[in-house]
């Protein structure tokens, strides 16, 4: 006869409550495991989903998503001449936020690229087609709500939504817009008709008080105002055979800009925007588990203590120690396993409904819940230590 079976059956009521209980706990640690990888994950998502083999910022700068970068859009064609450079494209992303769905205020990022070349396209298009027409067209991620043919007013134009991507987001996990990259840069530089009025009004008070006069002035205006030219970074696809180092110290070298492969595109993100953030998470997905293991051992050491009377019983009619060790050990397991069942599908169910990516790798999963097996193992230790040292005479009262 299984005594923990047993014991378990005689009090169902109360040992289910308390597998309810700890797996709830044990979800909030597995959730956390998804968020501390969901954060790498959003943080590298960009960099990984966009097929290019360098990555050219502004020179002395960590760009484009670690660091702000500015180029000017012409830049691309010198890159493109480069030898070992098959293409060279214009890559520009900002982050916004504007009332979209139900009149909701909601921030994305939006990434514009030429849509005539063959870099910065969206790669995980589950719904529509990509960008065709020049202008007044997007694709947008599913997480924004957005439907297609949908039209969406951005700037002074309204965008047809062409397009659905899934799961595309920037690296602080907000849905991401793609936009032809002239659309782009009018979205991000273009005034309303007041604000350009209130712009070209302040230059030419500027001219004139320089001197100027008011024809000479006004002929100024367009080359002192803002240009709306400036991309972010170039996006290079390198010929068959050619040396990526070779290409980016060539393109440094001769025309003084910053040049990164997507592998030290990671390596500026994981060291810097993401790596605080990470650091915390980590931390506290740590503290999660040290207290899960605590809570464990004060939950067995409850359900030994309320047993001590039968434990006494069973010394007094001759029950070896081995029998007391197994009753404990055997419940710490089933409940630290049973647990750990009932918070795997609950964590699974939360993976599309949290506003922030969670990703559930294998070897996470299975560590975690060898290192919850392990902590209840060892939590049971001091019920064990308590459970043997009961004296028999207590089944008399004594």
């Amino acid at each position: 006869m299984d005594l923990a079976i047993k014991d378990v059956q005689h009090h169902l009521g109360k040992f289910l409550a308390t597998i309810a209980g700890v797996g709830l706990l044990f979800m909030i640690v597995l959730v956390m495991d998804g968020i501390y990888r969901g954060n790498i994950a959003d943080g590298l998502w960009m960099i990984n989903n966009t097929p290019a083999d360098l990555w050219v910022v502004e020179r002395f700068r960590g760009g484009p998503f670690n660091e702000q970068s500015r180029l000017t859009e012409d830049s691309y064609r010198s890159i493109a001449a480069t030898p070992g450079v098959a293409a060279a494209s214009p890559y520009i992303t900002y982050t916004v936020e504007r009332r979209m769905v139900a009149r909701k205020s909601q921030q994305f990022t939006i990434v514009g690229y030429d849509i005539f070349g063959e870099l910065g396209a969206p790669t995980t298009i589950v719904s529509g087609r990509t960008i065709r027409r020049a202008h007044y067209e997007l694709v947008a991620d599913q997480k924004l709500g957005l439907a297609l043919g949908q039209q969406v007013h951005l700037g002074v134009h309204d965008y047809t939504v062409v397009g659905l991507t899934k799961g595309a987001v920037d690296t602080a996990g907000n849905p991401i817009i793609y936009l032809s990259l002239h659309d782009a840069q009018e979205v991000l530089y273009q005034q309303d008709n007041e604000a350009l009025y209130a712009q070209r009004d302040s230059d030419l008070r500027r001219l004139r008080a320089a001197g100027l006069s008011y024809e000479q002035a006004y002929r100024l205006v367009p080359v002192v105002s803002s240009h709306t030219n400036t991309i972010n970074a170039v996006l290079v696809r390198l010929s068959p055979g050619a040396n990526p180092d070779k290409v980016a110290r060539q393109i440094q070298d001769w025309l003084y800009f910053n040049v990164y492969t997507p592998q030290q595109e990671s390596e500026l993100m994981l060291k810097g925007r993401i790596e605080r953030m990470t650091a915390m998470l980590n931390i506290f997905r740590s503290l999660l588990i040290v207290i899960s293991t605590i809570i464990i051992a004060l939950i067995i050491y409850v359900l030994t203590a309320e047993k001590i009377r039968s434990i006494a019983t069973l010394k007094l009619i001759g029950a070896s120690n081995w029998i007391i060790v197994r009753l404990v050990l055997e419940q710490a397991v089933m409940l630290t396993v049973s647990s750990f069942a009932c918070a795997y599908p609950l964590a699974m169910n939360l993976r599309d409904k949290l506003p922030r990516t969670l990703v559930f790798f294998p070897s996470d999963i299975l560590i975690t819940l060898l290192v919850m097996l392990i902590g209840g193992v060892l939590a049971s230790l001091l019920a064990i230590w308590v459970a043997l040292k009961t004296p028999p005479s207590l089944a008399l009262g004594g």
